[in-house]
């Protein structure tokens, strides 16, 4: 095809009053390319000639399929004379370097030599093409060139150094560009140019620079508001975001979502749902990005009312799970992160297409839901399949092997990890490990891994080992994952407390004395413990631990009181050990009744007679974990509380965990 062209071109006898022009595939404008809409009769000059040529040769390169035929448009454009065109030339270095990625050095470089008066078009080419390519100081090095040959730069003359500037973090070397760009008269009002110059401090870290620039600008459009509001969210500013956002004069879709990713992605899902909810009432299209957001919402906050609200939104939008891989594997992730695990297997059932995601968001919530035999036979359904785990694969049936005590089984597959399937082993499989072994109480065998690690442990692997101490009472090796916690993580409150939780466990109370004085010292605070409770159409009720402020705290306290003499009859013990002071039997049975988690499900027996979700931010504690046997038993209601680490199902005195927590 193109070897024909060529030859049309090059071997027809042309009379000097016409003027033939080859059948390319040429853009349409109105439904009628170039040809149809002049006169053939009537002769052009020669000017007009040579520019139909030029469009076609540029034609041509747009549409070539590979180097070689770039390099057989290019032979043409030499026969031709067009060499010295920088229209054309231009077109043919961006097709090599941003079309199939030829190295500036010969080809590229070369034909712009052979140019003698290239314009500031043909030198920004140059200039991208470098910039693509990750030789900054080329780029820079060309533009010094076109500044001493006199010529000017234009636009994207800046906006392609500014872009090399960001993604190589050379901000030194982009606040000399934003100094040309004001030494150039007009490129300061340049819409293009001042967003370039927004995202490259945004992406450098200097959101005050960002912020004047964008203060300076006498022509703003969304991008230059979004890409502030963006910056806001990464921060975890909020409030900042928010005051940009109220500020945007026209809010488009990606403005929207980005708002709600930033809630999200900054654990307040409620917000999150609420600017959700405002954005469909102004009747703003959604896309995937924003309901995944939503999903993950949705997830952070257990509340199932959310949860089928939001897949309602998404089969309405025509994103539905049935269809589409990406919202499906969410919504599973969704409904397992609020309790609903058939709903999780529902979704994935009626996926007509599955992929890796898909499989490890069921394999990881059936871990959480301790359905451990389940996991595994996903798992193992799965490699019947084409499709090949993954490093989050693995992860979810480490922890399904963790939180049942199947330690044999999950040293198998951490062993077949990359001998059988040839997933690398990373720090948070080696986590999923010592979390297994120190669970089943072989701490020296979960420090052992520790010690051979190929990596350096994180805090998360630390962490795992003195959990474990914490259940089993090893305050030796509690030590040394703490003091390794204390270098890592210096202001990490969570780690003193479990180490003088430990302490306590062993009733050292000197020792408890000394840590908690401690982590006074550093001025670092508790985060108290919290629970809630989805009450009813979907009302989310928060309670602490001790707090006896809401509403109904004198039903609530006396349901919790009956509630607890019920089971003393049934033979309900206080678990004292779980309150790591030391103070009176009397006290420490006062505080066990004061738990968050207690006064919630109070709350849900009280005002419900359905299934009792709970919600904590903290692990459950044994003693709180015997009542929900008790209070599922008495009851007859089933209940679901979720921790920082897992799901317990409660039914006719059973937990799922199987009292393996």
């Amino acid at each position: 095809m193109m070897v024909s062209i060529f030859r049309i071109l090059t071997t027809t006898k042309i009379p000097p009053n016409i003027i033939i022009t080859p059948k390319l595939q040429l853009p349409r404008y109105n439904n009628q390319t170039p040809q149809e809409t002049l006169n053939p009769s009537i002769p052009f000059s020669q000017f007009q000639q040579t520019k139909i040529l030029e469009s076609q040769l540029v034609s041509l390169l747009d549409s070539s399929n590979n180097v070689n035929q770039s390099k057989q448009i290019h032979a043409h454009i030499i026969r031709k004379g067009l060499d010295q065109c920088c229209y054309v030339i231009t077109k043919l270095v961006r097709v090599l370097t941003d079309k199939f990625d030829v190295p500036m050095d010969p080809y590229p470089v070369r034909t712009f030599q052979q140019v003698k008066r290239p314009n500031p078009f043909l030198y920004t080419a140059l200039i991208r093409g470098y910039t693509m390519q990750g030789s900054l100081m080329e780029s820079v090095r060309m533009y010094n060139l076109m500044r001493r040959q006199g010529i000017g730069p234009v636009s994207f003359t800046f906006t392609s150094l500014l872009k090399a500037c960001s993604d190589a973090g050379g901000v030194s070397l982009g606040m000399q560009i934003h100094g040309q760009v004001i030494n150039f008269g007009g490129f300061g009002c340049d819409l293009y140019v001042n967003n370039t110059l927004i995202d490259m401090y945004v992406r450098c870290d200097l959101l005050d620079s960002a912020s004047k620039v964008f203060d300076e600008m006498p022509e703003r459009d969304a991008i230059s508001w979004t890409s502030l509001i963006v910056a806001y969210t990464r921060l975890g500013n909020m409030e900042k975001a928010c005051e940009m956002f109220d500020g945007m004069p026209v809010k488009d879709m990606v403005a929207w979502t980005t708002m709600v990713m930033g809630f999200s992605q900054n654990a307040k899902p409620r917000e999150a749902l609420e600017y959700f909810d405002r954005m469909l009432e102004a009747q703003v299209e959604t896309d995937e990005v924003t309901l995944a957001s939503v999903i993950s919402a949705c997830a952070q906050l257990g509340a199932t009312k959310y949860a089928k609200w939001v897949q309602d939104v998404a089969d309405r939008a025509g994103f539905g799970p049935t269809n589409n891989i990406v919202i499906g594997s969410a919504l599973i992730n969704m409904y397992a992160k609020c309790g609903c695990i058939e709903e999780a297997r529902n979704v994935f059932d009626k996926m007509k297409n599955k992929n890796v995601y898909s499989y490890s968001s069921l394999i990881l919530g059936l871990a959480m839901h301790g359905c451990a035999q389940e996991a595994i036979n996903l798992f193992e359904k799965m490699l019947k399949t084409d499709i090949k785990p993954n490093k989050v694969t693995f992860l979810g049936v480490l922890s399904a092997c963790s939180h049942a005590g199947l330690v044999q089984q999950g040293q198998n597959f951490f062993a077949a990890m990359e001998k059988e399937h040839g997933v690398t082993r990373t720090v948070d499989h080696y986590t999923c490990m010592v979390d297994l072994l120190g669970r089943a109480g072989l701490i020296k065998d979960a420090y052992d891994v520790i010690k051979t690690m190929p990596m350096s442990p994180h805090a998360g692997v630390w962490g795992a080992l003195l959990g474990a101490c914490r259940i089993h009472g090893n305050p030796e090796i509690a030590e040394i994952a703490a003091s390794h916690l204390f270098e890592l993580e210096p202001n990490a409150i969570g780690n003193y407390i479990l180490l003088s939780n430990t302490y306590a466990s062993s009733r050292k109370w000197n020792e408890v004395s000394r840590i908690r004085a401690l982590f006074r010292s550093k001025g670092l605070k508790k985060n108290p413990a919290s629970s809630w409770v989805e009450g009813a159409k979907g009302v989310i009720h928060e309670f602490f631990a001790g707090d006896m402020n809401h509403p109904r705290t004198s039903e609530i306290k006396r349901e919790l009181e009956d509630l607890v003499c019920k089971l003393m009859l049934d033979g309900y013990t206080p678990v004292l050990s779980c309150v790591p002071y030391d103070v009176s039997d009397d006290e420490k049975k006062k505080i066990l009744l004061g738990h968050s988690e207690k006064l919630a499900l109070a709350y849900g027996l009280l005002v419900d007679c359905g299934i009792i979700r709970i919600m904590k931010n903290v692990r459950i504690c044994e003693d709180c974990h015997v009542v929900m046997c008790g209070a599922s038993k008495i009851s007859g209601r089933e209940i679901i509380v979720r921790d920082n680490t897992r799901f317990h199902h409660f039914c006719n005195g059973v937990c799922s965990c199987n009292n393996f927590w």
